[in-house]
Order: C-alpha cells, then structure tokens, then sequence
C-alpha cells in the first residue's frame, strides 16, 4: 500500500501596529477561530499553533565579526507584523491554501501568509 505523503504549511497571521480590538470585537473571533483549530485537528491538518507578544517585546540577534549585537524591537519597521501562526500538514498545497482561506475568512480583514516549510 502506497504511503500518504504530506508537507507542513507554515500559516502567518499579519495584524496592524497598535491595541487588539475590545472584547466584542475579539472575543467571537477568538471563538470562530477555536472552533477552526478544532476542525483542522479533527481532521489531522493540526500541528500546532501561537499567537505573539507585540513586536515591542522582541529582540534581534546579528553577528558582525566576533560579536553578536543585540537590538531591541523587531528586526523590520513596518506598520504590520506576524501577529501569531499555525502549522497545518496537508496533501498539497491547493489543501493548505484552503485552510489559510478559512483562517483568512475568520479573522478578516487580516492577512495570512501560506508558505511550505522546509523538510528533510
């Protein structure tokens, strides 16, 4: 019997600088979006995933001769960041466009970002 291959699809949620919406805004998102991460573990795409602390509280790293400089804040200035992620394995990619379709959908007008993670 021939196995099932899959690939793991990195799904990046962009969100806009600034506070999360209040809760009436927030909270039926944040159920729509369980209820997605219910459906895709049921249905074995789940991996995992997480949302992020603001860009405020990171710290990027660069080597430069024998030193590592350190700088704090994100690495890029932008008006947007990766506000959290998901890990889905699927089929092929017209699969993992589906379910970044169905995470776009539940948390519009954000933007998601499908991209096949490097395997070995």
């Amino acid at each position: 019997m021939p196995q099932e291959t899959t690939q793991q699809y990195l799904l990046s949620i962009y969100q806009p600088d600034g506070e999360a919406p209040p809760p009436e805004v927030l909270d039926p998102i944040m159920a729509n979006l369980q209820a997605l991460n219910e459906e895709m573990q049921a249905k074995g795409a789940w991996v995992f995933a997480v949302g992020l602390h603001p860009p405020s509280t990171a710290t990027v790293l660069r080597a430069k001769d024998d030193d590592v400089l350190m700088t704090d804040g994100p690495f890029a200035e932008g008006k947007e960041h990766i506000g959290g992620f998901t890990v889905v394995q699927a089929a092929d990619l017209d699969e993992a466009l589906e379910w970044g379709r169905r995470l776009a959908t539940v948390l519009s007008p954000l933007s998601v970002e499908v991209r096949p993670i490097v395997s070995e």
